[in-house]
């Protein structure tokens, strides 16, 4: 799948998984705290915006705020993702 080309989305959808409807404000500032450095805005919305396309999250509007949340075809990416890892890892 495409989407397993970039880190940063898988990484998204990581964090995503992990707080359960994050703003885009709060996964970025994860993503940020994760890296260690500052994530473009524009890059992070791309990804953003390619995995809201591609049907691995789903976006809604809280008030201001978009909030995302993983899609049936985002955790089984993301578990194809892990069990592969795992697979491959020799410990």
């Amino acid at each position: 799948m495409k989407w397993l080309r970039s880190g940063l989305r898988r990484d998204i959808c990581v964090i995503v998984a992990r707080e359960g409807s994050p703003t885009a404000q709060e996964c970025k500032a994860a993503l940020e705290s994760r890296y260690g450095e500052r994530v473009e805005p524009s890059t992070f919305y791309g990804a953003l915006e390619t995995l809201t396309d591609t049907g691995h999250l789903e976006k809604t509007v809280d008030d201001i705020h978009d909030r995302y949340e993983l899609t049936e075809a985002g955790e089984r990416s993301l578990r194809d993702h892990y069990d592969w890892v795992t697979e491959t890892l020799p410990y």
